[in-house]
């Protein structure tokens, strides 16, 4: 189970994905079936918090940070070599897609 928060990781995100975990694996898990994971992805963490929330819960439980902006967390080599999104919105346009393409 992924939770997706678009904040920074708060202790009550791992009470809650305890929450969830314990009712999917009660209410679907099959015999011979391994428990549920769950991952929560925020924003951003603090490494202490989620050590803390998380020290006691006896359930599979990551925290993560992610990146909104993936060119920015590219590293120097690659990023001259990935179009932007200015670029990639640029060429879906609608009057680009309708072009017949001429050799």
């Amino acid at each position: 189970m992924i939770d997706l928060k678009a904040r920074e990781f708060t202790p009550e995100a791992a009470g809650k994905m305890n929450f969830y975990l314990s009712a999917v694996d009660d209410r679907f898990r099959q015999p011979g079936m391994e428990p549920s994971i769950g991952l929560i992805l925020c924003r951003s963490k603090n490494r202490v918090i989620a050590e803390y929330a998380l020290r006691d819960v006896s359930k599979p439980i990551g925290v993560s940070g992610y990146v909104t902006k993936l060119v920015d967390s590219l590293p120097k080599a690659l990023k001259g070599s990935v179009p932007t999104v200015a670029e990639l919105e640029k060429g879906l346009a609608p009057d680009q897609l309708s072009r017949p393409t001429t050799k």
